[in-house]
């Protein structure tokens, strides 16, 4: 089957999915407001203005604009001199190796810029409070967008984008993205890169960079570099807190990291959105151009190729395998839990081999829903216990596996004698989850309410308190609540209201209330 991209308009909201074989490999979404993008966007530049230094947490929150303060922590805030990651470049190689034997990293793109700059370019003696101050004026970069309630994550190391190269001008690196794994062309590129990048700037292969000529990597970065001159220009010019440099349109940015040369189709149902594919692939990628169509059927385009209902699977706690087994998947603030069970699958054999078919074919599911529900953090996987070591080793070698198609960095240990893998992954948007969903409004995001009978004898002890601190004596006391709680407060089963009003010689006025919580209620005396 082709790879498809598929691209969305509905008023102010884009979508688009890359699918291959009818699966989900990449997802991008975007709402604007008043014709401007709603949030930072990653790869955005701003001249900040930083607003709180906090040694305690050494980071620091930077106005950049946006409703929320922007969080820099200390190793992204502070800037090494030349000497400094000379030295720390000559010890990194060896650190990585030391850090990666606890378990399989899957790298990303970047990989080979984030290890470098995370071997401590900062010395202990740079504390936040030594370098930064409140009320200045600094070029910042949004590395993490805003997630749930919390502010944008930010950096000073910038990096800017192109269809096959980064360019990094104010770290000396020379990479090539770590998915490319032929050792004879890394270092053709590499070599390449090296001739091409002046001392003291940055330079980073990326994936689709693979057999790429030396002039196509030189035009690349030369245009990277005009970029870079002109968000220096803005930053000069402009007062704090301003954007110097936004990332490419929605479309451009999907052209440039989601699609592969080898995408067979490009679905749009906007003639705007295809002119500017047109104009973007005759500049930069001549070997898609002609393959975007003009969609203008009545049934809704994601309709039409089944991207509707993957969207809603991927919104679902539950998730059913073919083979009937199911997925239960929990997500929370830093955590993401996921459950494998057997469900209806019996197997044919023996136990164990049920239970390992069962495991294989959730570990693809897994790896599948990841992606489509951007889920990031720490992840847990609980697979059904298996007996066999070699059969545990098959299972960790398969997540590996399905893993690699994920854009997303990731690090998988192998799974504990409990049958858990933990994992993260690297998350720089919010999850599918929060950008479609919100909590839910009645129980407060909790997933459950209390149940009529536990309000009810809740009700029944904050009644009888109130009759006993009542010194005034009142003989009349009035109960508010919702239709269904005072219902079973005067069913005959429980019997409560006239129980209590023996008791304490009180007459018991029950009202409902429509407007009111199942959990709610209230007592007048």
């Amino acid at each position: 089957m082709s790879k498809d991209l598929i691209i969305n308009r509905t008023l102010n909201e884009w979508r688009a999915v890359l699918v291959e074989n009818g699966e989900i490999l990449d997802f991008l979404m975007e709402r604007e407001r008043d014709g401007t993008a709603s949030q930072p966007k990653v790869g955005n530049i701003y001249k900040g203005k930083v607003l709180r230094v906090l040694p305690g947490m050494q980071s620091a929150f930077v106005d950049i604009g946006y409703e929320k303060a922007a969080f820099l922590y200390v190793d992204d805030a502070y800037m090494p001199s030349l000497d400094e990651q000379r030295e720390m470049a000559k010890k990194s190689e060896a650190a990585r190796n030391e850090k990666n034997m606890s378990g399989k990293i899957i790298p990303d793109e970047l990989s080979t810029f984030t290890e470098a700059v995370d071997m401590k370019l900062r010395p202990e003696s740079a504390t936040i409070e030594s370098f930064l101050k409140e009320g200045d004026e600094i070029i910042v970069q949004v590395a993490k967008e805003p997630i749930s309630t919390k502010g944008p994550r930010i950096t000073r190391h910038i990096t800017i984008a192109n269809r096959y190269v980064v360019y990094m001008p104010y770290i000396e690196h020379t990479g090539v993205s770590r998915r490319i794994e032929n050792d004879e062309e890394r270092e053709r590129l590499k070599s390449i890169l090296e001739s091409i990048r002046p001392e003291g700037k940055g330079i980073i292969a990326r994936t689709v960079a693979e057999g790429s000529s030396s002039k196509t990597l030189r035009n690349d970065y030369d245009l990277l570099v005009k970029i870079w001159k002109e968000v220096h220009k803005t930053f000069d010019k402009a007062k704090a807190p301003a954007l110097c440099y936004e990332d490419l349109t929605f479309i451009q940015r999907v052209l440039r990291d989601i699609t592969d040369e080898d995408v067979d189709n490009i679905f749009i149902d906007t003639k705007e959105g295809l002119k500017e594919i047109d104009r973007f692939a005759t500049k930069y990628l001549p070997q898609i151009k002609g393959k975007a169509t003009f969609y203008d059927e009545s049934t809704p385009i994601f309709e039409k190729h089944g991207i509707d209902i993957e969207i809603e699977r991927g919104l679902s706690n539950k998730v059913y395998l073919r083979s009937g087994g199911s997925l239960n998947i929990d997500q929370t603030e830093a955590l993401v839990s996921v459950d494998v069970n057997t469900g209806k699958f019996v197997g044919r054999k023996t136990l164990e081999e049920t239970i390992v078919r069962t495991n294989l074919e959730a570990v693809k599911e897994i790896a599948y829903q990841l992606r489509l529900r951007n889920c990031g953090g720490l992840i847990i996987i609980d697979f059904i216990d298996m007996e066999k070591l070699e059969n545990r080793q098959a299972v960790y070698e398969t997540l590996l596996e399905a893993l690699k198609k994920d854009r997303a960095k990731t690090k998988v240990l192998p799974i504990s004698e409990l049958g858990l893998v933990e994992m993260t992954r690297k998350r720089t948007r919010d999850t599918l989850t929060r950008i479609l969903c919100e909590g839910c409004p009645y129980c407060e995001g909790t997933g459950g309410v209390k149940t009529v009978l536990t309000v009810c004898y809740e009700l029944v002890r904050e009644l009888t308190k109130t009759i006993k601190k009542d010194k005034s004596g009142a003989k009349k006391i009035s109960i508010f609540a919702h239709p269904e709680v005072t219902a079973r407060l005067c069913g005959e089963d429980l019997d409560l209201i006239e129980t209590l009003e023996e008791a304490y010689g009180v007459s018991l006025q029950i009202r409902s209330e429509n407007s009111y919580h199942v959990e709610q209620y209230e007592i007048f005396a």
